[in-house]
């Protein structure tokens, strides 16, 4: 079995890396920059050079690939969904001319709408292209990455978080690890076939209420929330050196899902993994946060 992971070096393909490393595989990894691997990581891949938006890097990197790790590249620039349509184009030109059979892909609650969803349409560009291709696919439909309050470090050494969806509306957050292990899982299993959908929605659904309390706990700091505007919103991320079309692909995630939106598929135990905010915010976000002020 030869099975390929794009985004090696990131929140969720480090450690579906290394939990196939640990299974006895040696995965071909995909990256822009070999080098950023860890020297024991390095000795146990096959790294692979790759632009996932030029589509001759990635056939000529998936040569030999019977099953696939995809995770759609960071966007960029002014038109965020563009770029996901490009990757895509990539994907579909891998799997069609290197005849790879299985495919994971990282998607997010929300894809299930198809439009309106902001950035996350640019995930469902990438599900639709895959499903007319008639392989077998899972589609991992993840919550709110933990990891994504590492965006907010400032915001929360100051005590304050800002949002733009209703504080007490609940939603999935998901630790990458548990993302991981469920990617891996799929990979390496033969059980299923045709096109599947798999939610990783996370410990618990959580508010940004519940989370300012969970992260208030962990750290020792008090956190609060807010809910601003729209527009005000678009004004911090202006001055923060965003475009305007990548401004609207960030607060259409937040937007498209804010109002009666119900995922697909529920929380149940086949979408529920086990790692809690609590406990990552400790491990992960306390020494972040506490006390920067002497270092």
């Amino acid at each position: 079995m030869q099975i390929a992971v794009t985004t090696p070096t990131g929140n969720v393909g480090r450690h579906v890396v290394a939990t196939l490393i640990r299974a006895g595989i040696r995965p071909r990894v995909l990256l822009r920059d070999p080098a950023r691997l860890a020297p024991e990581v390095h000795d146990e891949v096959d790294a692979v050079r790759v632009d996932q938006y030029v589509a001759d890097t990635v056939v000529a990197a998936t040569e030999g690939v019977d099953t696939l790790f995809w995770v759609d590249p960071p966007s960029a620039g002014d038109d965020p969904l563009a770029g996901y349509v490009r990757a895509a184009s990539s994907l579909v030109r891998a799997v069609t001319d290197s005849r790879i059979g299985r495919v994971v892909f990282q998607s997010s609650v929300g894809a299930e709408k198809r439009h309106g969803a902001g950035e996350i349409d640019g995930l469902a560009h990438t599900e639709t292209a895959l499903d007319d291709l008639g392989v077998d696919v899972t589609h991992l439909r993840c919550g709110y990455f933990f990891t994504n309050l590492e965006l907010q470090l400032d915001a929360l050494r100051a005590g304050r978080l800002q949002v733009i969806v209703p504080p007490d509306q609940p939603m999935a957050w998901v630790a990458p690890r548990d993302i991981a292990e469920v990617a891996a899982t799929r990979l390496l299993s033969p059980a299923w076939s045709g096109r599947c959908v798999q939610a990783v929605h996370g410990a618990a659904d959580l508010t940004w209420r519940q989370v300012a309390t969970i992260l208030s706990a962990a750290t020792g700091r008090h956190i609060s929330v807010e809910q601003i505007s729209d527009d005000a919103m678009r004004a911090q991320l202006r001055r923060a050196g965003m475009a305007d079309g990548a401004i609207e692909a960030v607060l259409g995630m937040s937007a498209g899902l804010r109002e009666n939106f119900v995922p697909e598929q529920r929380r149940t135990l086949r979408t529920t993994t086990p790692t809690t905010l609590a406990a990552w915010a400790y491990d992960h976000l306390r020494h972040q946060i506490v006390d920067t002020s002497s270092s």
